[in-house]
């Protein structure tokens, strides 16, 4: 197959990521582009020059629409595509979709979810298709939906609707202490690690039961070192358990009954959470992000040009 049998090109544009797949009548992926062109940076050289560079690297046809979901729809992304309040059913989502104006092409920009309860306000963009997509696969019922990031999302979803959702810092946070607290000197030459190192699943385990002492557990990773000869790559591993854990504990708060997660993720960051989950207690489904996104931007393209 060539790029001309496309039907349309998917695309999730996030605060720092770029991916694009063309696809194909059947919602085979024909193609597909991914970089490091979020938001951000589209905002500075103009996103209809991202999209364009991108399209013609896959020799897309000048007419090939285009479904974006993601940051693209935020107020300072390429145009505002506005949000749907929760309660709100997934399959509405798609009729929600805005046209970017003074396009050569069929251009449109998913809309995101706010809830807009006054103690616990809140908004998702991009994770609203990933949903749409991973209903498919979950089916009906009432579901805890754990979507990790730099900000996580936990979903409450009953029936395909999104009843509620909390958003966790988890990312942006390990990013932030590991780079500019004193926790910096623990970690400096670490190296990677998964889901099977012990201090990650100790701290896991650990913040879970004993959520209020965060600050004072995340120490440790330096007290431990001059103490304890900490190795740096096990107080990366713990500092991660130690944050991972405490979402885990924060979600549980809003799902109390709940005893199994749908996680949506991909990659390394599926393989982490699942091992923090299961240290947690509780049960686990891995749903493949990518794919979830795909499918929830195929529902919408389909509902748009049938």
């Amino acid at each position: 197959m060539t790029a001309t049998a496309a039907s349309y090109a998917a695309v999730d544009w996030g605060t720092s990521s770029f991916r694009l797949w063309l696809i194909g009548k059947d919602g085979t992926p024909l193609g597909e582009r991914r970089s490091g062109e979020g938001m951000t940076t589209a905002a500075q050289e103009g996103f209809s020059a991202v999209l364009e560079r991108h399209l013609a690297a896959l020799d897309a046809p000048a007419d090939l629409p285009v479904m974006i979901c993601g940051m693209a729809g935020a107020r300072q992304g390429w145009m505002d595509a506005g949000y749907m309040d929760v309660p709100a059913r997934l399959e509405e989502i798609v009729g929600r979709a805005v046209v970017v104006p003074h396009s050569s092409r069929d251009i449109r920009i998913l809309p995101g979810l706010a809830q807009r309860i006054e103690a616990a306000p809140d908004v998702m963009r991009g994770e609203e298709t990933q949903l749409l997509g991973a209903y498919d696969e979950i089916g009906a019922g009432s579901h805890l939906l754990c979507m990790p990031g730099t900000h996580s999302k936990w979903v409450r979803l009953r029936d395909g609707a999104v009843e509620g959702f909390s958003t966790f810092m988890t990312g942006e946070l390990f990013d932030v202490i590991g780079k500019q607290s004193i926790l910096r000197h623990a970690l400096d030459g670490s190296e990677a690690f998964d889901g099977t190192h012990p201090a990650f699943i100790q701290a896991v385990k650990t913040a879970c039961v004993s959520p209020a002492r965060f600050s004072n557990l995340i120490f440790s990773a330096r007290s431990g070192q001059l103490l304890h000869g900490l190795d740096a790559t096990s107080a990366k591993a713990r500092l991660s358990g130690l944050l991972i854990g405490l979402e885990i504990a924060g979600a549980r708060d809003t799902a109390p009954d709940a005893v199994q997660v749908q996680l949506v993720a991909s990659g390394a960051m599926a393989a982490l959470y699942e091992a923090a989950l299961s240290a947690a207690l509780l049960g686990v489904t891995v749903i493949d992000a990518d794919l979830a996104v795909r499918r929830g931007l195929q529902a919408a393209a389909r509902a748009v040009w049938p």
